[in-house]
């Protein structure tokens, strides 16, 4: 059986270089976050040169390498890209199996296809200007083994097509790779450079009991995985035909009840087909083209995947009274003369995942909140006010206390866990932005600190409690004090030693 691997290398990078031609001379590098404390995901070829490898912290990585670029890119733009890639690759092949834990590596069935293309290597070669097309670089390697192949084609950074014609030299050749090809734990990575193991090879030839004592189960099992020990067959994709459906409106419509029937409809038809596969409800996307050309897609989903269209027609009303609102108060502003300008086009698209069935429960015990209906809720606000809507803060590494959180769009609710505490903590409340509070500029933070505040008398301060850094980005120099007022407020406060100004960062409470 002949088995190909395509292998984008750091593809993630990629998608940011298509983003940022300019930086194709630099090195770049993908980070988690994009603050000083953000870890580095992937890095360029330039990027090695300077040691800038991942596992590193951006603060470090600029350390190493002044001119490093580096940016983030969402987990829902490389899925997207992913998805994309693997149509494009059924052209050349119906069995593709994108990786499931690394973005940028498909394996392709290659048995057959010598006998509908010249040779398997144009076959690889015509994969690769394939990829090409879309702004991106791949290596694709024809072979034997599912790991043998994807070994040799991460040795190649540069785009590449080649055919191995035995076992035996697919196995030397994977022997040779160097362990910081294969996307292993930075941590392990470092250990077993310090042990002299740098090549795959040199990797096989460790005792697999001892791998998994010194590294554990996951090490153990990549070196199972590599030695052939755990060799799994090609597991393609399946690919499904998109549920969707077009209309197209004689005269352009404005009304929403009218909008709202032909949506239904196509809605209602879509869930059978949905409901035939098995499967139910997870999103729904509503392309409207309105008679002026221009076009907005809206993409809504309910609580929970499910196939009750009741909750589904009334997320969609929600959503489109807002979008024709804001498009009726968007003419007006332009010209009182102007019309609003109806919708000529619907497309409607369900995107379904397959159903789960559940044992229903001997003793139903009734909560006092129901957590489903808050979740309907959520999806409800989500839908008449936008996607990020409904957040929550989360806890990052950062310098300022500003950086030190920020907004995520909340998906569902997790159950409470209280714990019983003696006494009840203080609450440090962070506005979104320091709020300015000196009208004039002090050079002596102590002497020049304001008596009043909201009518109050400053009664105590405490501090200053000094934060100094930025200087990969902006030097900052800050002295904070908790200071508490005549009228019981407790004010977290800073001045700030470069703009020689006051700031209030938020208050105690």
């Amino acid at each position: 059986m002949r088995i190909a691997c395509v292998s984008l290398p750091e593809f993630p990078l990629q998608l940011l270089l298509r983003q940022h031609p300019d930086w194709s001379e630099q090195p770049v590098a993908v980070v988690d976050r994009d603050v000083a404390q953000g870890v580095i995901l992937w890095s360029n070829e330039r990027a090695r040169a300077c040691r800038v490898l991942p596992g590193l912290r951006y603060a470090a990585a600029l350390s190493l390498s002044p001119h490093l670029r580096a940016g983030v890119v969402p987990p829902d733009e490389i899925q997207t890209a992913v998805a994309a890639l693997t149509e494009s690759l059924r052209f050349y092949t119906p069995d593709v199996e994108p990786s499931s834990s690394e973005p940028g590596v498909f394996w392709l069935g290659a048995s057959g296809m010598s006998l509908l293309y010249p040779s398997l290597r144009k076959w690889a070669r015509w994969i690769v200007d394939e990829v090409a097309r879309g702004g991106l670089q791949a290596s694709v390697i024809v072979g034997f083994s599912r790991f043998g192949t994807y070994a040799i084609a991460r040795a190649h950074p540069k785009p590449h097509a080649d055919v191995v014609d035995a076992e035996t030299e697919e196995r030397e050749r994977a022997s040779a790779v160097p362990l910081n090809r294969l996307g292993i734990d930075p941590d392990v990575r470092d250990t077993l450079h310090k042990l002299g193991v740098n090549t795959l090879g040199e990797f096989l030839a460790l005792p697999a009991n001892g791998v998994r004592t010194r590294f554990g189960a996951e090490v153990h099992r990549l070196h199972r995985v590599a030695s052939g020990e755990l060799a799994s067959p090609l597991q393609p994709q399946p690919s499904a035909e998109p549920v969707v459906a077009s209309v197209h409106l004689d005269y352009p419509e404005g009304d929403l009840e009218r909008l709202m029937a032909v949506i239904d409809r196509s809605t209602r038809l879509l869930a059978r087909t949905l409901d035939e596969r098995g499967h139910v409800l997870r999103a729904i996307t509503i392309q409207l083209e309105f008679d002026d050309r221009t076009k907005t897609a809206e993409r809504l989903e309910p609580a929970s995947p499910t196939l009750d269209l009741g909750q589904i027609v009334e997320l969609i009303r929600l959503r489109l009274t807002s979008v024709l609102e804001s498009r009726a108060r968007a003419a007006e502003s332009r010209t009182q003369a102007m019309r609003a300008c109806g919708v000529t086009d619907i497309r409607v698209e369900l995107d379904g995942v397959a159903a789960r069935t559940s044992q229903p429960d001997l003793f139903v015990i009734k909560p006092r909140r129901d957590p489903t209906a808050a979740a309907r809720a959520l999806a409800r606000v989500r839908a008449e006010l936008g996607e990020n809507a409904v957040v929550k803060p989360v806890l990052r590494d950062g310098h300022l206390p500003e950086a030190r959180y920020e907004w995520e769009p909340v998906a569902s609710l997790s159950a409470p866990q209280p714990r019983a505490v003696r006494h009840p903590p203080l609450v440090r409340r962070i506005f979104a932005r320091p709020i300015p509070f000196s009208p004039g500029r002090h050079r002596d933070a102590e002497g020049e600190l304001l008596k009043h505040i909201d009518e109050g008398t400053v009664r105590e301060t405490f501090g200053p409690y000094l934060v100094a850094g930025g200087w990969w980005s902006r030097e900052v120099r800050r002295e904070y004090y908790f200071v508490r007022t005549s009228n019981g407020r407790a004010l977290w406060m800073y001045y700030d030693r470069r703009r020689m100004s006051w700031f209030i960062q938020g208050e105690v409470e």
